[in-house]
Order: C-alpha cells, then sequence, then structure tokens
C-alpha cells in the first residue's frame, strides 16, 4: 500500500510538473519580416559553407553539389532582394516630409 500511494505521488507530482502553465507567460519580441530575412540569409549562408565544406571532404558528387547551391544561391538572392526592398520602403518612410495640416500659418 505505501509503494502504491508513493508511486501515486510521484506520478501526480510528474504529472503537475509536464502539464502545470504558469501562470504569467513571458512573450517574446515579435520579429519583424525584415528580422525573419535577416535571420534566413544567415542560415543560407551556413548552409552553403556546409555545403562547400562537405563537398570537398567528397561526400557528395558534382552534379548533386551543383544543384544543391544553385538553390541555395537562387535561394540567398530572393532574400537579398527581399531585404534590399524593405530596407528602401523603410528608408523611404523614415525620410518622407511629415504631412502639412490644414489651416496651419503656413497654409
Amino acid at each position: 500500500m505505501i509503494i502504491f500511494a508513493a508511486c501515486a505521488m510521484f506520478t501526480l507530482a510528474a504529472l503537475v510538473y509536464i502539464f502545470w502553465v504558469p501562470v504569467q507567460l513571458e512573450a517574446s519580441e515579435e520579429k519583424t519580416r525584415l528580422a525573419y530575412l535577416r535571420e534566413r540569409k544567415d542560415v543560407v549562408y551556413e548552409n552553403l559553407r556546409d555545403l562547400n565544406f562537405e563537398y570537398k571532404a567528397g561526400k557528395f558528387p558534382e552534379t548533386d553539389y551543383q544543384e544543391m547551391k544553385t538553390a541555395l544561391e537562387t535561394e540567398a538572392a530572393g532574400i537579398l532582394a527581399e531585404i534590399a526592398d524593405l530596407e528602401e520602403q523603410e528608408d523611404t518612410f523614415h525620410s518622407a516630409p511629415a504631412p502639412r495640416r490644414r489651416g496651419s500659418a503656413n497654409s
């Protein structure tokens, strides 16, 4: 009986530990599209470095290496183009003059 009670308490403690939801959850900072693309660019560049290393180590035949390299380079180019567009939009937004109000003294 004591063993059963100990097992039941252990099981209950394990379940509470696993499924307990804290009262106050900490939310992470919301990522912008630009931040996501910069992270993705770093991942693609790292994949290109790894691919090059593994090719030189003899793990991939030439045809597979070229196909994967082309695919990663194409993805990187698309990411870089989108980053440039978003940065240009951001610069345009921040450098645009403030709209004039109606009825101001300079009108």
